[in-house]
């Protein structure tokens, strides 16, 4: 059972925050906590995001690190990409197709995936340079989106600077916050950050809990909203052309630096249940459908390569090896 639901966690994952969601708005005794459900919704979804990055983080050691020019690259395609669309998007009157526009911004600014350190080991790739990108990446948006939205949804009653000090008052925390509290936690309580680390399965259920709830959120805005059904189509190929793109790109860059997988793994597999609370909270709540494709099309990627690497290392018992001589007719 547990081989099981692990090997189907995306689509139960899905299809449970979605049957939540309605189940919960179907039953009238309960209409009176829709409001109390929202705001402890606010509170849960980041701070299961802030544990699994910070228990991530434990298992990380500052030497086990490596930089490369890969990462360079990689940050300034995912920066200038995010900077370019949000001044494309302040010169413009808002409309109905900025949606597309802002759910493929989204699906690029992504932080890499804690996951992805566990695929990146399984498909023979360098762990350490991984995990070195993760943290650059998760630096560089806790400062990028909170200078970008405002000039994409401008607030009318707020400022630039006070918008932007609301904004990464919220996200700086939550995408830095666990990795100093990591890096504090292994220098003076290590036997804490040891235990911490053995827990091997602990993120991986508080990630398919933080998937079914960003999942019960993004059913509850394509159910509310008045956004004809073509612009939701849009996002969700915006979503895909994103994640081509990126696990394309990334496999280029890190072929020229002899780490391919790494730098495409970094580049291709995202933190998408971020990508929907960042959705839902500071765009139109439509836009976090962006990482709910993103979760699929990833996803189905990676189980691609898997199957593909295990294909390639099995060897027939009955495959015969030659001899010497055999090798040299």
């Amino acid at each position: 059972m547990i081989v099981f639901l692990k090997n189907w966690t995306l689509p139960l994952a899905m299809l449970a925050g979605v049957a939540a969601y309605f189940l919960y708005v179907s039953i009238p005794a309960l209409d009176a906590t829709h409001q109390i459900a929202n705001h402890m919704l606010a509170i849960v979804q980041p701070s299961l995001i802030f544990l699994m990055l910070f228990l991530t983080f434990c298992k990380v050691r500052p030497r086990d690190l490596r930089l490369s020019p890969w990462q360079g690259w990689m940050l300034l395609l995912q920066i200038a990409s995010f900077v370019l669309g949000a001044l494309w998007l302040h010169t413009l009157p808002l409309q109905n197709w900025h949606v597309v526009l802002e759910g493929a911004m989204l699906c690029m600014i992504c932080p890499t995936a804690t996951a992805a350190a566990v695929v990146t080991r399984k498909l023979g790739g360098n762990t350490g340079s991984l995990m070195a990108y993760t943290i650059l990446i998760n630096l560089a948006v806790a400062l990028v989106v909170p200078a970008c939205i405002p000039l994409m949804r401008p607030h009318p009653e707020y400022s630039f600077v006070r918008s932007f000090l609301s904004i990464i008052g919220r996200v700086f925390p939550l995408l830095l916050g666990p990795f100093f509290l990591a890096m504090l936690t292994r220098r003076y309580a290590s036997r804490l950050a040891e235990r911490l680390a053995e827990c091997r399965d602990l993120p991986f259920y508080l990630w398919a809990i933080s998937l079914s709830l960003a999942i019960a959120v993004t059913t509850k805005s394509i159910v509310h909203t008045h956004l004809p059904w073509i612009y939701q189509m849009g996002i969700a190929l915006a979503s895909l052309l994103a994640c081509f793109l990126q696990f394309g790109i990334g496999r280029w860059l890190g072929c020229k630096y002899d780490d391919a997988i790494s730098a495409a793994q970094a580049f291709g597999q995202k933190n998408t249940v971020f990508a929907i609370w960042m959705g839902y909270t500071f765009m139109n709540p439509v836009t976090s459908l962006a990482g709910g494709f993103y979760s699929i099309w990833h996803n189905v990627w990676n189980s691609w390569q898997l199957w593909r690497k295990e294909q390639e290392s099995y060897t027939p018992p009955y495959e015969k090896i030659p001899s010497t001589g055999d090798a040299n007719i």
